[in-house]
């Protein structure tokens, strides 16, 4: 299963790629997201790895890590999401002061479901675009 959104947010990509990168912000902008905790040591980069607990489809503990992590350009983040194992890429082009934020989507289901996951794609593109309208309302509200 693969998809993308699109969505210009009225922000300076070094403000939005921070606050991305940020994994502990999730929660905030992902209604299905509980909680998110960075557990590896040092900073922010490739290799960094993350708790994280979803309340939706079910609770679940999930594991991501970061896999490619270009400052204010391009963050790629693998791991599970739901019943998937699969990565989000974020790609974002500076215009002026704003940032277009493209997300890119490659999920994986195990076994039988991924027989399923053809079915699910719509669904989940537009649960994965209304939290992105929800970050850009956040950052631009927000001014962070």
């Amino acid at each position: 299963m693969k998809f993308s959104n699109s969505i210009l947010i009225h922000r300076p990509t070094v403000n939005v790629f921070d606050y991305l990168a940020h994994l502990e912000n999730l929660p905030r902008w992902n209604y299905a997201i509980q909680e998110t905790r960075k557990i590896s040591q040092g900073p922010i980069g490739v290799g960094s790895v993350y708790q994280q607990f979803r309340t939706l489809p079910k609770p679940m503990e999930e594991k991501l890590t970061i896999k490619v992590y270009e400052s204010g350009h391009h963050l790629v983040v693998s791991g599970g999401f739901a019943y998937f194992q699969g990565e989000a890429s974020y790609t974002l082009d500076s215009f002026g002061d704003d940032t277009r934020l493209t997300n890119e989507i490659e999920l994986h289901a195990p076994g039988a479901l991924n027989a399923l996951a053809p079915l699910s794609t719509l669904g989940i593109k537009s649960a994965v675009a209304q939290n992105l309208t929800v970050l850009k309302e956040l950052l631009e509200r927000t001014g962070q």
